[in-house]
């Protein structure tokens, strides 16, 4: 099925492709990704969109659309201009802390509106009073989201003095800072070795802090303490632990609904892969020949070697079959080599597939996200930058 699938993809990509490489968006896919997404999420659940991993204002429309949300995570400065500019009323939450220059440099370049709905990212004492002094320089007042370290341990407040002393500031200054919420990233929870800690205790253990830290919101700061605070938390990587069960409301995901193979996880087995790369044939070599080795041209050769427009992407070669590397021959981004199997018919301006690892680190790399479907491709616009 899979042949059959990228072989018809090669016959359209050769009647209707630019003749380079391309970022194909299954469209189908992505569609029964977003379907299953919303069946899974449960009411007291708020999604909201990472924009680094759906990098394409199309691709944030139909999920927007789809799963009924204007919340987004942004993590880079001009993407938080094209949210705003593309989403009337876009909830957005920074997912990292910003360099006071950053926002600075906002302010300035960015007409007045939705700034009220942004969240600017806390890590610590330092910055906050940063943002202060920045506030209080343009008589603003921000919405500031304190990261907390669940596990991760990637900077954010790991102590209790250290979240008191966050929340003593925000109340002492008011009129220049408004406490927006929490959020605490638990990635580590998949990615640990299961030998360490399983998935199972590790989620549970992040759940607990978590729950520490907005404990002691409510029971010692009950003027900064609203339910209408975002308590934002998750991932693609825990997503279905946090529909089972979750402190927080507010649930941040978008690379599983892509399915890079970093994503290629036991609870997320229902969602399909709906991101590939395609990379025009150069050059059909009956062999690999190595500069210096000739000598070895003599011995048995049981794969092809194929020079391909462009490569070195984050990415795995899944199309020909058993297509791999070579171990001695290096990397191009240029013309990179593929050894493909030795009765593998491909010729000159057919195509190999790709599938990405990260959606993150592959669609700014493309100008243009081709969108597949019967057969047709529409050409959609990405956050190059």
């Amino acid at each position: 099925m899979q042949t059959e699938y990228f072989q018809q993809l090669t016959q359209d990509l050769k009647q209707q492709g630019t003749g380079t490489p391309q970022l194909i968006l299954d469209l189908t896919q992505y569609q029964h990704n977003l379907g299953l997404v919303q069946s899974r999420l449960p009411a007291q659940l708020k999604p909201r969109l990472v924009v680094k991993s759906l990098a394409s204002p199309p691709l944030l429309q139909l999920a927007s659309e789809k799963l009924n949300t204007r919340r987004f995570m942004v993590f880079h400065l001009p993407h938080l201009l094209e949210i705003i500019g593309t989403f009337q009323q876009a909830d957005i939450l920074l997912g990292k802390p910003m360099p006071v220059q950053a926002l600075k440099h906002f302010y300035q370049k960015s007409s007045s509106q939705n700034k009220a709905n942004i969240q600017w990212l806390i890590d610590d004492i330092e910055r906050l009073k940063q943002y202060l002094q920045l506030a209080q320089n343009l008589n603003l007042c921000l919405n500031v989201n304190i990261e907390i370290d669940v596990g991760l341990h990637r900077g954010g407040v790991s102590s209790q003095a250290q979240f008191v002393g966050l929340l003593k500031l925000i109340q002492q200054y008011s009129s220049y800072l408004k406490l927006s919420g929490l959020m605490g990233y638990d990635a580590h929870v998949a990615k640990l070795p299961k030998i360490l800690k399983c998935p199972e205790k590790s989620y549970r253990r992040s759940q607990q802090i978590y729950q520490h830290y907005k404990t002691i919101l409510q029971q010692q700061f009950p003027y900064l303490w609203h339910e209408g605070l975002c308590l934002n938390g998750g991932g693609s990587a825990t997503f279905m632990q946090h529909c089972q069960q979750s402190v927080c409301n507010d649930l941040s995901f978008g690379s599983m609904l892509l399915k890079p193979s970093d994503f290629d996880l036991d609870h997320l087995s229902t969602l399909n892969c709906a991101l590939w790369i395609a990379a025009p044939i150069l050059k059909v070599l009956p062999y690999s020949q190595l500069p210096g080795l000739e000598v070895l041209d003599y011995l048995p050769h049981p794969y092809k070697a194929l020079f391909i427009y462009g490569g070195y992407w984050q990415a795995s070669y899944c199309y020909p079959e058993k297509s791999r590397l070579h171990m001695l021959y290096g990397r191009s981004s240029n013309q990179e080599m593929v050894l493909v199997p030795k009765y593998c018919g491909l010729q000159v301006d057919d195509y190999v597939f790709l599938r990405p690892t990260q959606s993150e680190a592959v669609i700014p790399q493309f100008a243009q996200l081709y969108s597949y479907s019967k057969r047709k491709f529409m050409a959609w616009d990405t956050f190059r930058e």
